[in-house]
């Protein structure tokens, strides 16, 4: 496992495809040994790197996750057949705005289009247990949150803009209370009040 473990992130980092940091994945394993989460729907598999880091934490723990990147989304099939996790991850390719299910979570985590998640977190936050939780990844996005000096585009620029109103939107919300960490890219956790 440790192997593959390892060529998942050279891939990642050859192809430049993004996968959580080792920090923020420590925090979230943490998070969900000690909450005892055993449901859990991703929004952005990427190549199933984190799904995998996930579902090893506990044979008990079963995850779904959607992909809209047929390439990723094949790499990631090959890597969780790889793994032996077929029996705990279910993978669809969709588009996550798009995508339903009628399952409860005991986790809803947010790693896909940053633009989109106030979408995606008002889109899921039905298919959220009572006691679960909403994590979100990136909302330092690589320091430009906290640094706008860095920004070197006007794209980046407006991808920052949005996560800053994710941010404020979190922060506002009459319906949940949200932790910020800064462990990792920056992670939120939002919990019902």
């Amino acid at each position: 496992m440790d192997e593959l473990i390892n060529e998942m992130r050279n891939y990642a980092k050859e192809y430049h495809i993004p996968i959580m940091d080792q920090d923020g994945l420590n925090f979230m394993s943490d998070y969900i040994v000690k909450n005892n989460i055993k449901t859990i729907l991703e929004l952005g598999s990427a190549i199933g790197y984190s799904a995998i880091m996930m579902a090893k934490l506990n044979p008990e723990i079963k995850i779904v996750t959607v992909e809209r990147d047929i390439n990723r989304y094949r790499q990631a099939i090959e890597n969780i057949k790889n793994a032996h996790l077929e029996d705990q991850i279910t993978i669809y390719l969709a588009d996550a705005l798009e995508f339903d299910t009628p399952l409860m979570f005991d986790m809803i985590f947010i790693d896909a289009a940053k633009a989109q998640y106030i979408k995606f977190f008002e889109r899921f936050k039905g298919n959220l247990n009572k006691e679960g939780a909403i994590i979100s990844d990136n909302l330092n996005f690589h320091g430009l949150v906290n640094n706008h000096d860095l920004i070197r585009n006007r794209n980046t620029k407006q991808l920052v803009q949005k996560i800053e109103k994710y941010i404020s939107f979190l922060e506002n919300n009459d319906e949940f209370k949200t932790t910020f960490n800064a462990r990792g890219d920056g992670v939120a956790i939002s919990i019902r009040k």
